[in-house]
Order: structure tokens, then sequence, then C-alpha cells
């Protein structure tokens, strides 16, 4: 059975601008022309990544999501940056999420669908906050 790209666990250092030792692929594109609706391709993705106890340290995005997104001047994001782009793609990130819905429940202990409604709410009362 081959390891789920799910959840990738560092076998040495990260390029991060953090000291994380995992991360958790929330988005990436699905590949068509496989029958494995499992089967990904990176050219759009988003990676949480984590530390050591899991705890968020920030996310980190493809070259091609930074260019759509001129707002951001860095592929690694955190704080609010990381909780506004979370909420542009969060049904996308959602319905990427249901393909791994085992192991989201593992990590996150919700289904991917009422975390991201949950964190929908919660993160943009935190950027509106933080714009008042």
């Amino acid at each position: 059975m081959s390891q789920s790209p799910f959840i990738r666990v560092y076998q040495r250092k990260s390029k991060s601008p953090w000291d994380d030792h995992s991360t958790v692929l929330l988005l990436a594109d699905i590949d068509e022309n496989d029958n494995d609706p499992r089967a990904l391709q990176f050219t759009r993705y988003i990676y949480l990544h984590r530390d050591i106890k899991g705890q968020h340290l920030g996310i980190s995005i493809s070259k091609s999501l930074l260019e759509e997104h001129a707002e951001f001047d860095t592929q690694y994001l955190m704080g609010l940056e990381m909780m506004m782009l979370l909420l542009m793609y969060k049904d996308d990130i959602s319905a990427f999420c249901e393909l791994f819905t085992a192991e989201f429940q593992q990590i996150f202990g919700l289904p991917p669908i009422l975390y991201f409604d949950a964190a929908e709410q919660f993160w943009a009362e935190q950027i509106i906050e933080a714009e008042a």
C-alpha cells in the first residue's frame, strides 16, 4: 500500500521559513487523465505546515497561486494573509479534502465540510476584527 499524499512527514529539512515537521495537503490538482480520483498534479497547491507537535505554523502556496494573487509577496503565508487565502479557496479545499476524509478526521476531528464551515466563520471574524 502506498503512502497517502495527504500527510507528509519530512525526511530532511524543509525549505519553508518555519521549523516544521510535516505538511498536510489542503489543495492540489486532480489528474483528469488518470482513472484514480486521488491521482494528483501539483501545479496549484496549498500545504499546511505543522511543527512536531502538530501545531499549525502557516501555509505554502504554489507559484501559480502566488501569481494569481498579487496581494501576497511570498508563497509562505501565516496569520491574516493565510486566513484570507484559505477563505478564498474554502470550497475547493473542502471538496479536495473529501478525497482524504479519514486522514482529515484523524487530524482535525471533523469531516472536511463541517470543519471548513466552522473555520470560515472564525476566519472571517478574525479578519473583520483585524481591519477594525
